[in-house]
């Protein structure tokens, strides 16, 4: 296909590389012209991918429109607060038959919606051209081809399939999924609970509370899920749990790392320094996450408890400390 990356970080990159490496036409969008001529002539996306070396057949520009023109599948690889600003910068110019992909994992915290949901209002395309990419991802194993696998959802299964087959390689998998809002819901809870994984790592806790923190999350996730009319055998799969095990696990989210920093001690601002100044999506999806929890009457404790220690000044202590003095119940992972 002839594809289009709208969006130079970590993720977006390595989903370009994916493209390229897939056999695609693919070019890359950056904002800022120096990072676009890194890109195109020196093969490396320095900023956010160091040490990675980028297919010579990757473009890089930083005009929206000239990457925009002539494409049949648009990425959208941008942060998801900023999606609503971009899509209506780039409106004009988006091909009127191009499938639009969304690799942002959050709900918009000034509408509670998702980023799908944000794609369509914006840009008035069928729910048949709106497709997500969801699944533990993390950038720098995929740049580096590590076999990973991910899900392409879209509630036309032809149009999963044609981006199945763009982004087939010997090292990343993709399946597909009709279910967008469980793939979405996933991708934006699991920022929330790997943050507050971090939290746990950083105040020096071990697997043990780390496995009850992630099995909890889903708990709620599948929650939030079910009253929103997702499948929940979909966040038992790779866009929920495989997705909510590696953020929560690893090193290398963002959203873990900015946690650890606040249980060991920084604050918000020490906290984003640590992640090199990339989005950690979790400090604002859980805001939006609350939200649209309350608005469907879902109870999301741990969502609540992150919301408090990045929005109410709530200590990291007190934050652990509510979670361990709520009421004993039965455990429960349906929608109740």
């Amino acid at each position: 296909m002839r594809a289009v990356v709208m969006g130079s970080g970590s993720w977006g990159t390595a989903v370009a590389k994916v493209l390229a490496d897939a056999g695609n036409d693919v070019v890359m969008w950056a904002r800022r012209p120096e990072l676009a001529e890194q890109i195109d002539t020196g093969h490396e996306n320095g900023d956010y991918l160091p040490g990675i070396t980028l297919p010579d057949a990757l473009r890089a520009v930083s005009s929206s429109a000239e990457a925009l023109a002539g494409r049949e599948l648009v990425v959208c690889a941008v942060p998801s607060q900023s999606l609503r600003d971009n899509l209506t910068h780039w409106l004009d110019d988006l091909p009127p038959d191009a499938i639009l992909l969304s690799l942002a994992k959050g709900v918009e915290v000034s509408s509670g919606k998702r980023m799908s949901e944000v794609i369509a209002e914006v840009t008035g395309f069928p729910a048949e051209q709106i497709a997500v990419l969801s699944g533990p991802n993390l950038a720098r194993e995929v740049a580096e081809g590590q076999p990973a696998a991910t899900v392409i959802a879209c509630v036309d299964e032809a149009q999963a399939v044609r981006v199945q087959e763009a982004f087939a390689t010997g090292y990343f998998r993709p399946y597909t999924n009709t279910d967008v809002i469980g793939c979405e819901i996933g991708g934006a809870a699991k920022n929330v609970i790997a943050l507050a994984c971090g939290v746990a790592s950083g105040l020096g806790y071990g697997q043990n509370t780390l496995a009850t923190i992630i099995t909890r999350g889903l708990a709620e996730t599948i929650r939030l899920g079910a009253a929103l009319g997702a499948d929940i055998t979909t966040l038992a799969g790779l866009a929920g749990i495989g997705d909510l095990v590696a953020t929560c696990s690893s090193p290398l989210s963002r959203n873990r790392t900015f946690g650890a920093r606040l249980g060991e001690g920084a604050n918000l601002e020490q906290a984003q320094a640590a992640t090199n100044g990339q989005v950690a999506e979790g400090v604002k999806s859980c805001r939006s996450v609350r939200a649209l929890a309350q608005r469907h009457g879902v109870e999301m404790p741990l969502t609540e408890a992150v919301y408090k220690l990045c929005h109410e000044d709530m200590s990291v202590e007190d934050m652990v400390a509510s979670l361990l003095g709520r009421s004993t119940k039965p455990e429960v992972y349906g929608p109740n």
